[in-house]
């Protein structure tokens, strides 16, 4: 895999699991596809094209809490981070650029509920 090394978290993992019970026995299909495009096409792209996603936090913001809420996400990240998220599919996969690495952070069905974020900085 050419470009930057690609890391998982264990939420990335753990969101995962949590797709395959979602869609149930009867999607089980639907979920070995996602690991098939998302190792042999997703990853790689991210990987050799990081810049390939758009912007996490360079998108419109509809309220003031939503914009409290990136300003405080912004501060928990380091200098050069680049946080991006990347539509595919059904999936939405939110990664962070950092360094010589591409971080996954989280990945979600477009149906389920939203990322959780404050576990990937609390306590620095």
């Amino acid at each position: 895999m050419a470009g930057r090394r690609p890391v998982f978290t264990e939420n990335f993992a753990a969101n995962l699991a949590a797709i395959q019970a979602f869609l149930g026995p009867e999607g089980e299909s639907a979920f070995r596809r996602l690991l098939d495009r998302l190792f042999d096409e997703i990853v790689p792209e991210l990987c050799r094209f990081p810049q390939a996603g758009r912007s996490f936090l360079g998108r419109p913001l509809k309220s003031r809490r939503s914009e409290a809420l990136a300003k405080l996400l912004g501060k928990s990240l380091e200098r050069n981070d680049d946080l991006r998220e990347y539509l595919v599919d059904d999936y939405l996969v939110l990664y962070l650029i950092r360094g010589l690495r591409v971080v996954f952070l989280s990945i979600k069905h477009h149906r389920q509920l939203s990322f959780d974020l404050r576990r990937f900085w609390v306590g620095g």
